[in-house]
């Protein structure tokens, strides 16, 4: 009954929500913590955790500092730049060498395209016989063969001379005894005949040879060089009734007083032995520069058997005898 002892009508009593004991607590706390708090003072400083990019994580990236590379020696400075200039070589190197190689492949076809007049023999313009063949070391044969090659000529000539030479002297031994008339008589057939065939025989071969780098071409001439050379020391020898003015011939004659007559014959023999000892180093010379090619028996059957399949009169030949054969049958 004592809460209708109370008056409602009377002033109510005054409630300070401040003095909430929560509240005073939290108002009463002391403040010198945050008022002495410096965020730049090292012992914060110290506090503070690093915030690093964890692999996965998507937070901002924290940029690392730049190390320093180390700086190079000069002998690995040196090395590299001799390196550098060890590829270029190479590389110019190779290059010059695609551009010989394309340079001589353009002339081949130049040479191949372009007619050319026949030059050789070199007869006159109001002569009615006109040039066979065409001949220039310059432009034909390429520069490590040029040497060699006109050598050969050369010895051609030589050859052509010492034949005409022993010519001369069977006519002289002729006219001094008129019993070796067969000897002046062979001596005629020697340079008449000997003197173009080894021009087509052997010379022109080996000029095909050096031109197109033809086996072929090289086995022909070294079959019938061989053989010259085996004439050269017949007619150095001078056997009697071959119309030869060798050193046999040669030295009949001086026991017989015709001292001139042999004379004119020793010099002719030895004609024949300075033929036939360079006709032996040239083709020792021309046999190395041969093996150097790297030519074989079997590519100089396959450029034969090309030749002879490619050849216009060849396949005419086995056309009609295919014809032939076809209306037989």
């Amino acid at each position: 009954m004592s809460a209708f002892d109370t008056n409602p009508f009377a002033d109510p009593v005054d409630v300070n929500p401040f003095q909430d004991p929560s509240v005073t607590q939290l108002t009463n706390a002391p403040q010198g913590s945050l008022a002495e708090f410096n965020p730049f003072s090292e012992t914060n400083a110290a506090t503070t955790v690093p915030v690093t990019q964890l692999p996965g994580s998507s937070g901002p990236a924290v940029l690392q500092p730049s190390v320093e590379p180390a700086q190079p020696t000069p002998q690995a400075v040196a090395s590299a730049a001799q390196a550098g200039l060890l590829r270029q070589q190479e590389e110019l190197d190779r290059k010059a060498a695609e551009l010989d190689r394309k340079e001589r492949e353009l002339q081949n076809t130049v040479a191949n395209l372009r007619v050319r007049e026949n030059n050789w023999p070199p007869l006159p313009s109001w002569c009615p016989v006109k040039p066979c063949f065409y001949q220039d070391f310059s432009t034909e044969i390429p520069a490590d063969y040029q040497r060699i090659c006109k050598m050969l000529y050369y010895l051609w000539m030589l050859h052509s001379l010492t034949l005409f030479l022993n010519l001369l002297a069977c006519l002289a031994w002729f006219t001094a005894n008129t019993s070796k008339g067969v000897e002046f008589g062979l001596s005629i057939l020697w340079f008449l005949i000997f003197t173009p065939c080894a021009f087509l025989c052997w010379y022109r071969p080996i000029y095909k040879a050096f031109r197109s780098d033809n086996s072929f071409s090289f086995f022909v001439f070294f079959f019938v060089f061989f053989c010259q050379i085996g004439v050269y020391i017949i007619q150095m020898i001078g056997l009697p009734n071959l119309g030869n003015s060798g050193w046999i011939a040669a030295l009949s004659t001086t026991e017989k007083d015709n001292l001139p007559v042999s004379i004119i014959m020793l010099v002719v023999a030895g004609f024949f032995t300075l033929c036939a000892v360079l006709a032996l180093v040239l083709l020792k010379r021309v046999h190395s520069l041969y093996r150097r090619t790297g030519a074989s028996f079997q590519q100089a059957q396959a450029e034969f058997s090309q030749g002879i399949f490619s050849s216009r009169t060849f396949r005419s030949a086995a056309s009609s005898a295919a014809q032939g054969a076809f209306q037989e049958n």
